[in-house]
């Protein structure tokens, strides 16, 4: 690929410009960022640890508590860096990167969520085959492909990016290095790189999309059948925090990539970029532990014998 830029860094233009409002947003994003830290690894380590949690779901759920652990810290460091000290410069390469790993974290995300509906379609509708369908070899290979799809999508997109030339403004007008913001800084003919990077996203999403949404549409079909009342909330429990995990991820991609590049408002970009890339991998693990009782025992579990080794020490 050749490189034609004849720039070698960019300027992050950040959330504001507002001295007064750095150091306020700075404590709220070092707290969701936190907060996001304790929550994903946390989540991680419940489901190593218990052995009741080593199902098809929960190795799912780790991969994606590891994805937006990933994702966050693909972004905030840098955003928390500006709003302290200012530091608003990333190098060409440090950009790229940036994006590369953030393309490669939202379709690992986009393609996990498309498979726990999968897991719940299997768990639902066909109970019964539940345990050959969905294998520990099987839910591995899934895993996998979703890796592999995201380091291909992410390869695409930051190569169809970075092949076009920067040779005039430097400034990037958001807090991170997201395709279309780069893409806005181009003095190339972008317009064949800007279909590339709608007819790709637009298949990732709705492809997984489609997935979701059939996965569900038979879910809610079986549910109508049950004549047990336990066995439709039993149901209809397994389902409720991945269909809100997924509302959540998807309404705020589909409003940021699918769109031309004519209608993008960079201060709504802004907005709905912090949503996805901090608030939402801050509020997965708690969305899936407030309403698994599974995660409560484990986690209690835990607790107990924490609390039993520190009365052995002291």
């Amino acid at each position: 690929m050749e490189n034609n830029t004849e720039v070698s860094e960019f300027i992050l233009q950040g959330l504001t410009n507002a001295p007064k409002l750095q150091v306020p947003l700075f404590i709220m994003f070092m707290l969701i960022y936190l907060v996001t830290l304790i929550g994903n690894l946390g989540m991680i380590m419940l489901i190593l640890l218990d052995s009741r949690l080593h199902s098809p779901m929960y190795f799912f759920l780790s991969n994606l508590s590891l994805v937006d652990f990933c994702y966050s810290s693909t972004v905030t460091p840098k955003v928390l860096a500006g709003l302290l000290i200012e530091d608003k410069v990333i190098s060409y390469n440090a950009c790229a990167a940036q994006m590369f790993f953030f393309a490669l974290c939202a379709t690992v995300e986009c393609y996990l969520l498309a498979l726990m509906a999968y897991d719940r379609y299997a768990a639902v509708c066909k109970p019964l085959h539940y345990t050959t369908m969905m294998t520990a070899s099987v839910c591995a290979r899934l895993a996998i492909g979703c890796y592999v799809i995201g380091f291909l999508n992410a390869s695409i997109q930051t190569g169809d990016t970075f092949c076009l030339s920067f040779c005039e403004s430097n400034v990037i007008h958001h807090f991170f290095c997201d395709v279309p913001a780069v893409m806005t800084q181009t003095c190339s003919e972008k317009h064949i790189s800007e279909l590339i990077l709608v007819l790709i996203s637009s298949f990732n999403v709705f492809f997984a999309l489609f997935v979701i949404l059939i996965s569900y549409l038979l879910i809610f079909i079986t549910i109508l059948k049950m004549h047990s009342g336990e066995g439709y909330q039993k149901a209809l429990s397994t389902c409720g925090s991945h269909l809100i995990a997924v509302a959540l991820f998807y309404g705020t991609v589909i409003i940021m990539y699918l769109q031309p590049s004519s209608r993008h408002s960079m201060d709504t970009d802004k907005i709905a970029s912090v949503f996805y890339t901090m608030v939402i991998p801050m509020l997965n693990p708690m969305v899936y532990s407030l309403r698994s009782k599974e995660v409560h025992s484990a986690f209690k579990k835990v607790v107990k014998k924490a609390k039993r080794s520190l009365g052995l020490l002291f």
